[in-house]
């Protein structure tokens, strides 16, 4: 096994939103259900987008260029009590890789118009991938500490607490 000590990506665009800082952001799609966005991808990757107008959801990958020091516990947003950062989705990570799926709307050239955005205005984008149900959905059958908190996710705003 190979052991690498620095990974280098490059992105293939940038994220724009109608959100300008962490405080007060969405902390998932789901609540941030309706709000535009618009995906501006680089020229060398725009081949790329070749079929994918033919998903109505896609699954963005990016880097979050905000987030403070990488932490192995935390308070996460929706809970009092501490978790292993691990277990939950909270930005301040050992590698700070964020995920999102959200609603495409239409392609126009380089511009991707999406809907259900939770990211923060000017983020790099690192990848896409299509969502595909079939593929993508399975039955879970445990949620960890999530379970008791999930009515709280419509209403749950980025605090700023995991900035730099």
């Amino acid at each position: 096994m190979k052991i690498y000590n620095e990974i280098i990506y490059k992105p293939i665009g940038i994220i724009n939103s109608p959100f300008k800082e962490a405080k007060g952001t969405p902390i998932q799609p789901t609540a941030a259900k309706g709000v535009d966005g618009e995906i501006t991808i680089f020229n060398d990757y725009i081949e790329g987008l070749t079929d994918l107008e033919g998903f109505s959801n896609i699954i963005l990958l990016y880097h979050f260029h905000l987030s403070g020091k990488a932490l192995l516990k935390i308070k996460p947003f929706m809970d009092d009590r501490t978790h292993g950062i691990f277990a939950t989705r909270a930005p301040s990570r050992p590698n700070p890789i964020g995920f999102s799926i959200v609603r495409l709307v239409n392609i126009c050239n380089n511009k991707l118009h999406i809907k259900d955005i939770d990211i923060i205005d000017g983020t790099f984008l690192l990848d896409i991938k299509p969502f595909i149900p079939e593929f993508d959905i399975r039955e879970a059958k445990k949620t960890g500490w999530i379970k008791n908190n999930i009515h709280k996710l419509t209403n749950s705003k980025d605090d700023g607490r995991f900035l730099k």
